[in-house]
């Protein structure tokens, strides 16, 4: 009632005010830069001024946003609100949207929305398809599909609460569902796997289009992707998606669609839309349709219905003032007008409910063939009854393959090796078949015994595989003889030489692209290949003068050095704390002054470098704490000795060579300074490659530029050339990697540089829905399944006409210095055997100071501390009170000789006579150990005279010492 009232006044406001000109605006806010949406907007008021009745202009006002920024949204929309629009399109984000929502709820402005909501506003007009749509659109596919326990898969919180919603209405107990979600950051192979692990085999994948591409990708590289195995993708914009990786992988791909990239209206709009790119490419024609997104689509559904709402208005917005309470009057009337109103357009009839959801929906059900996307069905919301219908082609393998028996075919061949070449035979007899030979030849006859059907070989004589001239607007090379499309007279003018010819079949180095596709059919690949370099091996560096150096790594140079010191440090700290590493320098004395120790810091540094040089030292650790750092050195030196020899070995006999680039990126910026040119083979896949993406990368572009600008000097007409001019000059020669393959077995000097820059694959051509495509695919898989594919593949790279001449490039790998990933575990063994050592010690001390806690020392005077360092022993002042002990091992009884030496002794006397007294007494221990009465107490008593001498000591007390030590003695 209220919609009808509101038709009587606008009717009658129309007739009481005059027509006059003016000009109504329509704005839009887009907050990410896209060029197709803003085109589509700009088409769709452009129409709307041309269809319109009124004599006033209709203008298109936009404004943009970079991020998700609220406040931004605000800004724009009082912005437009200010200019007087009539209503305001977009934007998609989720906050950019809610806020201008509540403005234009505020305002009563007309808010046009294309995205997926939950739940649309009052003042808003959503064409996107409603959630209880979607919901039962779900549902009933998955029960014709017939899916009981499976996996769902989302990526993001707005995907979930979809299938949220979904699971809601589904709620089946008797299945059992189970939600993964897709990791971040472009790797979902955890989730992917998971799925695998569980045994899954039917997935709902709901998902944004930039990634479903990398999902299924991913999903074919852990096993996820074969015959029993169905996808099924909410996504709406699948047939934007290149799927040919997945096109013969026999997986269940299973999609929805709004509109029909064929239709006349939806080409039209791609051509608008695409006019540059296919300025540039005019083979991208045929694409373009398949790169429409749905919000492109509904933007152009939106304005067109909401013109024809405009139509009825009889005058232009006014300006509103977000700061002023300003409302439109007519705002809301016009919001209720569109609800109610019903539109044609391009994604079908768009009605609305009471709700104001979208309703009346009519979507395509769509599969993945081994022809492309293939509509199988349709599910119609028409009069509220929902309805799926699946009509699926029948399958006529059986059909088809009795078909091709004595079936005869002209198969097309262009002669390049090791594909197909003539026979090196000195029988000129042979004709025909016969005289050919190479994989393809052998492909093609197992091929016929697999199917019973029989061949004739042509031959390419210009070796062109296909490429589209503009010009001409016709194919030429092996996709035009497929197509037939060659003028008569022209079949005529080059009959005698074979250029043209009608053919059945085509095998070559053929690469299956989306052009090509669009003009012929391809069977399921026979070889997966991609672009790479061919260029010559590097010479070889001469060796440098720190060459001795290289087996190892700069990292392991510094944790051998950081070791050697911490080793050496740790033993001498050991040395000192460990009670046994205290010995006594002269045997005859039992209780001696002070006792030495060998693990100086000097001599700790020294053991520690003839460990590592291999060397032996007289030096031997005592205490078992010291012992066992020594033996976890050893243990370290033995390792790393060994790995630096073997390593050593490989350098000397492996001179490390001197590439001119390792990649595209730095070929492309090496080029000038090294004068190295680049080229491909002309007409071929290889250039529209570097032609499709000159925006990808700004190196691709300069690629295909030097290419274009010095065609006639860097393009070849035939690989072979292109291959020889690699081999003699800094020519680098893009090609297919099967082809590096072939010709690096056979010329030694030549090498692949590089990664591959693509992923295409080989294919049998045909004519456009040709029968057997299917039949030839599903034999060619037979010839995968059983080896045979690799057997001739190893047949004519490797065996036939020269193959494996050369060395494998894995046979002539570069030495590389051993890194801490090689040696890492011999420095945590060294590190812990060095932290168990001191452990041990501590132990060792806490156990002693426990034992002698209440034992009673008793020190004598004038002792002096033991020094801390070794050479301390000669720069300290030397104790003035001397204590030896000469002993006999039958007494138990002991005597001790005290000498009183000066303090300014000649220090050089003092030396000698301490080692002459030294050996007195070493002497007489050994003499008294054989009869106990032999000890010589006349020499012992000289050299301690001679040894008191020069501090000026008592020779009393020399005296009283020899005499007690002969009373003891005897």
């Amino acid at each position: 009632m209220t919609a009808s009232v509101a038709v009587v006044y606008i009717v009658l406001m129309n007739v009481l005010v005059c027509g006059c000109a003016g000009t109504m605006k329509i704005g839009a806010i887009f907050d990410t830069a896209d060029a197709q949406k803003e085109r589509a907007f700009e088409l769709a008021v452009e129409r709307l001024g041309k269809l319109s009745k009124k004599n006033y202009k209709i203008e298109a006002v936009i404004e943009r946003l970079d991020v998700d920024d609220p406040l931004a949204a605000m800004s724009a929309t009082c912005s437009l609100m200010k200019q007087g629009v009539a209503g305001i399109l977009g934007p998609t984000l989720e906050h950019n949207s809610r806020t201008v929502q509540s403005i234009c709820d505020d305002k009563d402005v007309p808010h046009l929305d294309v995205r997926w909501v939950d739940e649309p506003t009052t003042p808003t007009i959503n064409f996107y398809p409603s959630q209880s749509m979607l919901t039962q659109l779900f549902i009933d596919i998955i029960r014709a599909w017939e899916y009981k326990d499976f996996v769902v898969l989302y990526d993001n919180a707005e995907s979930l609460k979809r299938m949220t919603r979904f699971l809601q209405v589904y709620n089946n107990n008797n299945y059992k569902i189970v939600f993964r979600q897709l990791e971040k950051y472009g790797n979902y192979r955890p989730a992917l796997k998971e799925v695998r692990k569980s045994g899954a085999t039917h997935l709902m994948l709901d998902c944004s289009t930039e990634i479903v591409k990398d999902v299924l990708t991913q999903a074919q590289q852990v096993g996820l992707m074969s015959d029993k195995h169905y996808f099924f993708i909410t996504n709406f914009d699948l047939q934007t998606i290149d799927l040919v990786p997945f096109q013969f992988s026999e997986t269940n791909i299973t999609g929805i669609r709004l509109f029909d990239p064929q239709s006349e209206p939806i080409r039209d709009l791609a051509e608008f839309i695409f006019a540059e790119d296919i300025a540039r490419d005019p083979m991208f024609v045929f694409s373009a349709p398949y790169k429409l997104h749905l919000d492109v689509i509904l933007i152009v559904d939106a304005v067109m219905m909401f013109g024809e709402v405009l139509e009825e208005l009889p005058e232009t917005p006014k300006s509103i003032d977000c700061d002023q309470n300003d409302r439109w009057l007519s705002g809301l009337t016009i919001t209720n007008l569109v609800k109610g109103k019903q539109y044609s357009g391009l994604s079908g009839i768009i009605a609305f409910d009471g709700v104001g959801y979208r309703n009346n929906l009519m979507v395509d059900v769509i599969e993945l063939k081994e022809g492309g996307i293939t509509k199988v069905g349709n599910w119609s919301d028409e009069k509220s009854i929902q309805k799926l219908t699946i009509d699926r082609p029948p399958y006529e393998n059986d059909v088809r393959k009795q078909a091709l028996k004595h079936k005869s075919f002209r198969v097309l061949i262009s002669l390049i090796e090791p594909f197909a070449r003539y026979k090196r035979v000195s029988d000129t007899s042979l004709r025909g078949n016969s005289e050919y030979e190479g994989f393809a030849i052998d492909l093609i006859h197992e091929l016929s015994v697999i199917e019973g059907f029989n061949y004739t070989f042509l031959n390419q004589i210009d070796k062109k595989n296909g490429d589209y001239n503009p010009v001409k607007r016709e194919w030429e090379g092996m996709i035009g003889a497929i197509r037939a499309n060659v003028s008569a007279a022209l079949k005529i003018y080059f009959w005698f030489i074979l250029i043209f010819q009608e053919a059945d079949l085509a095998i070559a180095d053929l690469t299956i692209t989306s052009d090509r596709q669009q003009a012929v059919d391809f069977t399921t690949p026979f070889m997966n290949l991609g672009i790479s370099i061919l260029y010559q091996k590097p010479r070889k560096a001469p060796p440098s003068f720190f060459s001795f150096a290289d087996p190892f790594a700069l990292e392991i140079w510094i944790l051998v050095a950081l070791s050697y010191l911490t080793v050496s440090m740790v033993l001498f700290v050991l040395g000192r704390i460990c009670s046994s590493e205290w010995t006594n320098p002269y045997p005859c004395i039992e209780e001696p002054e002070y006792l030495v120790n060998q693990l100086s810091l000097r001599n700790c540094f020294w053991f520690v470098s003839g460990s590592i040089m291999q060397q032996g030292t007289e030096i031997g650790p005592l205490a078992l704490s010291t012992r066992m750092v020594a033996g976890i050195w050893w243990f370290f030196t033995l390792i790393m000795v060994s790995s630096y020899t073997a390593n050593l070995a490989v350098f000397l006999t492996r001179e490390t060579p001197i590439p001119h680039f390792n990649d595209v990126f730095e070929l492309v910026k090496n080029a000038e300074t090294k004068g190295i040119k680049w080229g491909a083979k002309k007409d071929g896949s290889t250039v529209n490659f570097f032609k499709a993406s000159r925006n990808r990368f700004k190196e691709y572009g300069q690629i295909y530029d030097f290419m274009m600008d010095h065609a006639g000097d860097v393009l070849v007409s035939d690989p072979t050339l292109g291959v020889e001019r690699a081999e003699r000059e800094n020519y680098a020669f893009f090609m297919e990697i099967t082809s590096i393959e072939y010709e690096i077995q056979r010329r030694c000097n030549l090498t692949k540089v590089g990664k591959l820059l693509d992923e295409k694959s080989y294919g049998i051509a045909m004519r456009k829905n040709s029968t057997y495509r299917s039949v030839l695919s599903r034999a060619i898989l037979d010839l995968q399944h059983s080896g045979k594919l690799n057997e001739l593949k190893r047949k004519w790279w490797e065996e036939k006409r020269g193959g494996g001449f050369c060395e494998s490039e894995d046979d002539q790998s570069e030495a590389t210095a051993l890194n801490l990933k090689n040696v890492g575990g011999v420095f945590w063994v060294t590190m812990g055997g060095v932290l168990i050592a001191v452990k041990m010690e501590n132990v060792i001390v806490g156990v002693t100071s426990e034992r002698c806690k209440n034992v009673e020392t008793h020190f004598i005077d004038g002792k002096s501390e033991i020094p801390l360092f070794h050479w301390q022993i000669f720069n300290i002042e030397v104790p003035q009170v001397i204590h030896i002990t000469v002993a006999s091992p039958s007494i138990r009884g002991r005597s001790a000789i005290s000498v009183d030496v000066g303090r300014d002794r000649n220090r050089e006397s003092a030396f000698e006579a301490h080692q002459n007294l030294e050996l007195v007494t070493a002497n007489n221990h050994q003499s008294v150990s054989q009869n106990p009465s032999s000890c010589d107490l006349g020499s012992t008593r000289n050299a301690l005279t001679a040894f008191s001498r020069p501090s000026g000591g008592d020779s009393r007390d020399v005296e009283e010492t020899v005499k007690t030590a002969t009373v003891r003695a005897s």
